[in-house]
């Protein structure tokens, strides 16, 4: 088997980056060829993590042809959301946890996606049912993804396949998962010393609904109003952003990850869907969604309804 490129979506979160470490090891271990790559940088999140447990950081390809003609997905399917020439590769494994979107292949392809918070807590499983020993760095990174996924444990994505697998990985790296889980959540919501065009982007992802096109960003706080300090300067990056890529509805999710709510910055149209996804009026393009944390569970079904 020739050489395949491992790799999570766009804009990659903590469980993007881990995911494709995680599975290439085991590829690795069984016999295969393959690397872990990135498709952007790190966040604030994920570097932590990465420093943590001492960890290098994949290298980060803009296409993967020139290198490669076969690749895995990781904690993602849709092709928006790949890399950028997808579509002249051949996808020879998926393992994901989010809904399964344009997706289809020439050829027969292993897909493993189940129903939980995390794509790490499926590949804890592929390495138990393949007896592959998870090294102490790994798991640690690994515990790292479902605490981002799952806001830890907070968040309704999380199952108790979820929550055993916390526990797992944090046993074999030696560590208190809660006060970790916590410090490594605040380095994430550091935002200061970013733009409003990098927030918006920072964890961002492009959805078809009803031949719309929605960008829904998620960005995480421990402080709602301090981010909407800076409204001004978020619509208009978000109005060039829709104007340059051609977004018709954009959803900016501010996130209290201490309080488990959210707060929705809307800009484009129809506005009226997500008025009616969630049962509310915009107020100067604004919205608060009580008990709202996940976007996978919480607002993407809901939005991809009304439309």
């Amino acid at each position: 088997m020739s050489k395949e490129l491992v790799f999570g979506h766009q804009n990659p979160d903590t469980d993007a980056i881990v995911a494709a470490m995680a599975f290439a090891y085991l590829q690795q271990q069984l016999g295969n060829d393959v690397e872990a790559v990135a498709l952007g940088e790190p966040n604030e999140e994920t570097s932590y993590a990465l420093r943590h447990f001492a960890a290098a950081t994949p290298r980060i390809i803009k296409e993967a042809s020139s290198e490669v003609d076969s690749v895995m997905l990781v904690d993602h399917n849709e092709s928006q959301q790949s890399v950028a020439d997808i579509k002249d590769l051949t996808v020879t494994h998926v393992v994901d946890h989010h809904r399964i979107a344009n997706f289809e292949t020439v050829n027969p392809v292993f897909y493993r996606a189940e129903p939980v918070g995390c794509t790490s807590t499926i590949l804890l499983a592929m390495f138990n049912e393949n007896k592959v020993e998870i090294p102490v760095q790994l798991a640690g990174l690994m515990m790292s993804a479902i605490i981002s996924d799952t806001l830890l444990m907070k968040s309704p994505t999380t199952t108790e396949k979820d929550r055993i697998a916390i526990k797992t990985l944090a046993e074999i790296a030696d560590i208190d998962f809660e006060s970790y889980g916590l410090e490594m959540l605040k380095a994430g919501t550091n935002l200061d010393d970013k733009s409003e065009a990098e927030l918006i982007e920072a964890d961002a992802k492009t959805f078809d609904m009803a031949g719309k096109k929605v960008r829904i960003d998620q960005v995480n706080t421990v402080d709602i109003e301090a981010v909407f300090k800076r409204q001004a300067a978020f619509e208009a990056a978000i109005e060039a952003d829709s104007k340059a890529n051609g977004y018709d509805l954009f959803v900016l999710l501010i996130t209290d990850i201490l309080n488990s709510n959210s707060e929705a910055l809307v800009i484009g149209e129809p506005a009226e869907a997500f008025e009616k996804a969630f049962n509310v009026k915009l107020n100067n393009h604004r919205a608060q969604l009580a008990g709202v944390v996940s976007r996978k569970k919480q607002v993407v079904p809901q939005l991809t309804e009304a439309f």
